[in-house]
């Protein structure tokens, strides 16, 4: 029987056109995450595994970054755009199943991607994690994208708890361009995105090298309201008045005396600018059938600008008179560099392949805020500030070794890791609070001063927060699968592994499928796993001085890291790893042909989760001159479950061919057990309140699903695709209140036309018809200013865009 590849696309994907189907026999994608068998196609795995042709996506897609597009491709993955949260703004967290962005392992090539240096720690989506910037690889350098939906710790290592995200590189010949143009309903948050991939061969049989640029910019958005603002007025920012429309009228005549419009004191919320700039690139050099050397890796700066919370006139400790007698609102820009290699050798004896391997990345995020005011300095200080930079370095030596023995697929393999952490100290005033005379304010010491100190908004690291950080970790793993015919696959897989820092973990799996009927499978797994704590989680701290509640003494405030004097005083563990059990059972399907069902259940249990503490104070304190600290700790325990459902149907109709595909996810992870220092007296509230119970718990949605129907035929291409958010919950504790978000609909239009064979133009929008989430109540809205909470689709609108593909 004639084989022929070609990709089945779960969720939306693209097909080729009616024409060429009728030439073509549909088989399944061979599989490389999950098992180190390259035989196995995906509807063979004994665990759940998604395959997603990038290419065929692209073209039809409003989505242009990896991040976006799986949000609306896999219904357990999550991923939205926060906003006024620093850092956090510039690097989207994801999750998948409802775990945290740093339980999800990404792989290039099969090799483990590092980290970013970023922490998370503004109250959002993964409070207290570090997740892989998956911004940082380019939509062209891609060919396909395989994500593994199941625990696979035991085979990986850490952070694989939720589950792996492997991104395949292209490695074809030719060449592809993409032109990309889009902007919101709104007329703001205009993007641009260029990009080219071009693939020469290497050598004289097999080799390749495939090189890849991407350009792109995203403009910002405002997603807010002014309302009852007091610009001019003494009751704090706002106005607190029985009439406001008296008040908002007073300060209306005083900004036309100044020749202003009430636009100049608007808030700027919304989604950040991004600019970024991306080379890749993929090889692969063959000496003879035998030994073939490979490399591949890239470059990606990324520039941001977000916006702080805005500083009114009448904010006299904040604001400085006469440097800006209209308020500021100050604006955090970012650059981000992240560099990576990996360069590796393959040599194949009597069919035993080895597979040698060094994985280098690095990713550095510089601090920079301007528009800004140290107001301890009063009118000396500076409007922009250097506020230092963290990074993270992570080297892998890999050594994998597999053979395929009859019906058996033994492998065997060590891995040699080393990791730095490394934060930086800005300039000077960026943290600095000043007295009187110019000097340096101590904690300790009296008040002599009015004006805030360090660049507000944005605080920078001081000398006291800059340190270096390493540690290693060594690993061995073996696993053994087998087949039987196509009816029965077992996976068995351990793997060992010590840590320089916290000490060595020991986790198996064991995965079955079983083909009952013909088309008709039943699979299941177990397994251990585990979560080593990040160095970031270990030692990231950002203390500061500030003026203490009773407003006569400097002390220290911010967070802090486990080494600290603040927090074994409180009884702070040093961290240790989290553990987790994983169990699946599930259910494949082909009734019919040109149909694919699959439905799998799952169970995670986290034990010792690391999470970042609410505010804490306690009089223990005040002999380090602190006043009030935030902790990194193991806890919590949580408890996840859910269920996956995937359909996919391949229809002829009218001459061209409908794909039908409908994805659903249910997840809903519970917090089990608390996990306090013996001899700390702070209330539960104050250690870990209902705010951050809420962002585990119900700030994600527990239900998801996309249903995408994609017609092809002859020159055209439609797409109608609706995503489904499920409600959420948000929790404005401290200062606000509960509410509940209504689940909301999404809905993605496209026209594609091929005018030639080579070139296509697509234009369509995502969320056509303008939904947002719903309206925040006034109490957590900060007086009315954040209109819209960053949680489901997030706030960006409708969004229009127009593409035009090539190849040549």
């Amino acid at each position: 029987m004639k084989k022929l590849s070609i990709s089945i696309v779960l969720l939306g994907a693209v097909f080729v056109s009616a024409q060429e189907k009728e030439k073509e026999t549909q088989i399944e994608d061979v599989v490389i995450v999950g098992n180190r068998n390259a035989k196995r196609t995906k509807i063979e795995t004994p665990v759940p595994v998604d395959v997603i042709s990038i290419e065929k996506i692209q073209k039809s897609s409003p989505q242009t970054t990896v991040q976006d597009l799986l949000n609306y491709l896999i219904p357990s993955f999550n991923s939205v755009k926060q906003t006024a949260s620093d850092g956090t703004e510039h690097i989207d967290p994801v999750s998948l199943r409802g775990m945290g962005p740093d339980q999800v392992l990404v792989l290039v090539n099969g090799k483990r991607r590092h980290t970013t240096s970023l922490v998370n720690y503004q109250n959002t989506v993964g409070n207290g994690s570090v997740g892989t910037d998956l911004g940082t690889i380019p939509v062209i350098a891609i060919d396909r994208i395989e994500v593994l939906r199941d625990g696979a710790a035991a085979q990986y290592g850490s952070d694989a708890i939720a589950g792996v995200i492997n991104i395949i590189l292209k490695k074809n010949m030719g060449g592809s361009a993409s032109l990309n143009y889009g902007i919101t309903g709104r007329n703001d948050g205009e993007t641009y995105q260029a990009g080219a991939n071009y693939g020469a061969s290497l050598g004289k049989k097999d080799g390749y090298i495939n090189l890849s640029l991407q350009l792109s910019h995203k403009g910002k958005t405002t997603r807010t309201q002014n309302h009852n603002l007091d610009i001019f007025g003494d009751n704090f920012a706002y106005d607190f008045a029985d009439d406001p429309a008296t008040a908002r009228a007073d300060d209306d005549e005083i900004i036309r005396q100044r020749g202003l419009t009430r636009d100049d004191f608007n808030f700027q919320i919304g989604d950040a600018q991004i600019r970024q700039a991306q080379l890749f690139f993929n090889s692969e050099y063959p000496f003879n059938d035998r030994f073939k050397l490979y490399s591949f890796g890239g470059f990606s700066i990324k520039e941001g600008e977000g916006f702080g919370f805005r500083r009114l006139p009448s904010e006299t400790s904040n604001n400085v008179n006469s440097i800006y007698p209209n308020g500021f609102q100050p604006v955090l820009g970012s650059k981000v560099y992240d560099i990576s290699y990996a360069v590796g050798a393959k040599y194949n004896v009597n069919d035993w392949l080895f597979d040698l391997s060094n994985t280098f990345g690095n990713n550095t995020f510089n601090y920079d805020v301007s528009n800004t005011v140290n107001a301890s300095l009063g009118a000396k200080s500076p409007t922009s500030f250097k506020a230092g930079s963290h990074s993270f370095l992570q080297n892998t030596i890999n050594l994998d070794v597999s053979k395929n023995i009859n019906n058996f697929n033994i492998a065997f393999g060590g891995e040699f890791r080393f990791e730095q952490y490394d934060i930086q100290a800005g300039e000077e005033a960026s943290y600095s609070r000043y007295d009187i005379n110019g000097n340096i304010a101590v904690p300790g010491s009296p008040v002599p001063m009015e004006g805030a100190g360090g660049s507000q908004s944005f605080i920078g690291f001081s000398p006291n927060n800059a340190l270096r950080k390493s540690r290693n970790s060594t690993a061995v793993y073996a696993d053994v699968s087998y087949d039987l015919d196509k009816k029965l696959n077992i996976d068995l897989a351990g793997r060992f592994e010590n840590y320089s820092d916290f000490g060595s973990t020991l986790n198996g799996k064991l995965a079955v499928r079983y083909e009952f009927v013909k088309n008709y499978a039943i699979r299941a797994a177990v397994g251990t796993g585990f979560r080593a704590p990040s160095l970031q989680q270990q030692h990231f701290n950002n203390s500061y001085a500030d003026i203490s509640t009773t407003g006569n003494s400097i002390v220290t405030k911010g967070i802090f890291n486990n080494d600290s004097g603040a927090a074994k005083v409180l009884g702070f563990d040093k961290l240790k790893q989290e553990t987790s059990v994983n169990g699946s059972v599930g259910f494949t399907l082909k009734p019919a042909n040109r149909l694919f069902i699959t439905v799998d259940g799952y169970l995670i249990k986290v034990k010792d989760r690391i999470v970042i503490t609410s505010n804490i104070t306690d009089d223990r304190l005040t002999p380090y001159g602190v006043e009030s600290g935030r902790f990194f700790a193991n806890a919590i325990d949580t408890e996840t479950k859910g269920v996956d459902l995937v359909v996919s149907y391949d229809w002829k109709l009218a001459g061209g061919n409908l794909n039908i595909n409908l994805a659903g996810n249910y997840t809903e992870t519970k917090i089990t057990d608390f996990h306090f220092p013996a001899n700390l007296q702070t209330p539960q509230n104050e250690f870990f309140g209902p705010d951050q119970i809420n962002i585990i718990e119900t700030l994600s949605p527990k239900t998801k699903a996309t249903l995408g129907l994609n017609y092809g035929i002859g020159k055209f291409n439609f797409l109608v695709r609706n995503t489904y958010f499920g409600k959420v919950i948000r929790d404005g504790y401290p200062f606000g209140d509960v509410q509940e978000f209504a689940p909301k609909v999404v809905t993605d239009v496209s026209v594609g036309y091929d005018f030639t064979k080579n070139v296509n133009l697509t234009v369509g929008a995502n969320n056509v018809f303008d939904v947002f989430p719903d309206l925040q109540i006034y109490e957590n809205s900060y007086f009315g200013v954040f209109k819209y909470a960053p949680v489901q689709m997030g706030t960006l609108g409708n969004y229009f865009f127009g593409r035009l593909n090539f190849t040549f």
